[in-house]
């Protein structure tokens, strides 16, 4: 039998969040795979950041660019459908407005569970663009991971590929246990943990956990509005456009976990050179010697990078059309723009305005937390 395929998505999690050890199952998970440091996420937005995770293609090709206009593009095969198409039997467990089968997700799923609540006033989630309101409709992490174990139950004597989406740390911030956490957003990253962490243990009492290859992402990060030092939402930091996620193209946003566990590949191994979301796909093909035109992504395998130390020179890129919309909807921040940016070895970030004259630049070594804007 060939070996399996486990996705995960721990949506709204930060990289220092997760990588400060306070998250248990991220910990264990990266005692046994191999962990990219600075992982660099293609959009603060849900649909858009998972095209890109689902496509290996950036949002100019692959076509999502707003919260809610656009799908998936006609003609482009996912991730699931490539799976599909050499003999996995492939499902999902999505959690939010966001994965929705309207934006395409669900392509090449034989199973696609996006089941989610409707909103406090009876109203459907997917049609509202404030992100906040549309974090109230989840799917809560001990229901995904109860609906992944009966998945499992069923697959589990096929080769498969299952994806899992934890929405939990998206606001609000009222999570139902606690596993842990400085406070009540990671507390909400700590309840997705635990039952991640539930699900892993099934995997390893079905006899499955060395036939599967695990790749954690979170799809990008959360602002908090001061509770971390390099945060700029809210009116008093200067950005009362951002909350949370969604307008700005900063690091607390912009970097993303990324764990890859594989039998193949080391255990315990931290990767400090730059890479993006957008390179998963050709990584899993790689690694499941699948080729499928690697030349059309726009990604590349990192696969390289981990076993031969390679140092790709990858050139971040991130974009986020979310202002237009939400200048549109609320008639407020007038003065908002849809940005740009390119991250640069590590080293340097360029942020620009696409229909305005303000153009940001970092340097990151010297300005981790981006206070200091070269060009004023």
């Amino acid at each position: 039998m060939k070996k399996n395929l486990l996705l995960i998505s721990l949506d709204s999690v930060r990289a220092d969040v997760a990588y400060s050890g306070r998250l248990a199952t991220v910990k264990a998970l990266r005692k046994v795979g191999v962990t990219f440091l600075n992982c660099i996420s293609s959009s603060p937005l849900t649909p858009v950041s998972h095209a890109t995770v689902m496509t290996g293609l950036q949002p100019f090709n692959h076509g999502i660019r707003h919260l809610f206009k656009e799908k998936i593009r006609p003609g482009i095969k996912t991730l699931a459908r490539l799976m599909k198409e050499n003999g996995y039997a492939t499902g999902a467990i999505v959690s939010c407005p966001g994965m929705n089968r309207w934006y395409g997700h669900n392509r090449g799923f034989d199973y696609y569970d996006d089941e989610i609540p409707r909103l406090t006033d009876g109203s459907d989630p997917l049609l509202t663009i404030d992100v906040k309101k549309r974090g109230a409709a989840l799917k809560r992490a001990n229901i995904v991971a109860e609906r992944a174990d009966q998945w499992l139950d069923k697959n589990k004597h096929k080769s498969f590929f299952l994806f899992l989406h934890f929405f939990d740390a998206h606001w609000p911030y009222e999570t139902p246990e606690k596993f842990g956490g400085k406070n009540a957003y990671e507390e909400e990253a700590a309840y997705a943990s635990h039952y991640l962490g539930i699900f892993l243990d099934k995997l390893k009492k079905a006899g499955l956990w060395d036939k599967t290859t695990i790749i954690c992402f979170s799809d990008h990060g959360e602002d908090l509005a001061g509770w971390y030092s390099n945060d700029k939402a809210g009116k008093k930091l200067g950005h009362p456009e951002e909350e949370g996620h969604g307008c700005l193209l900063y690091e607390q946003t912009q970097k993303t976990i990324l764990i890859i566990k594989d039998k193949n590949l080391p255990k315990g191994k931290n990767i400090s050179q730059q890479v993006r979301l957008v390179d998963i796909v050709p990584t899993i093909l790689d690694l499941f010697g699948i080729n499928y035109k690697i030349n059309g992504f726009n990604g590349v395998s990192l696969v390289p990078a981990i076993k031969n130390a390679k140092n790709l020179n990858l050139i971040g890129y991130s974009e986020t059309f979310y202002p237009e919309e939400q200048k549109a909807a609320t008639r407020k921040f007038k003065n908002t723009c849809n940005l740009k940016a390119i991250r640069i070895n590590n080293s340097y970030k360029l942020i620009w305005q696409q229909d305005g004259e303000l153009v940001e630049l970092y340097n990151l070594k010297n300005d981790p937390d981006e206070k200091t804007n070269l060009f004023k």
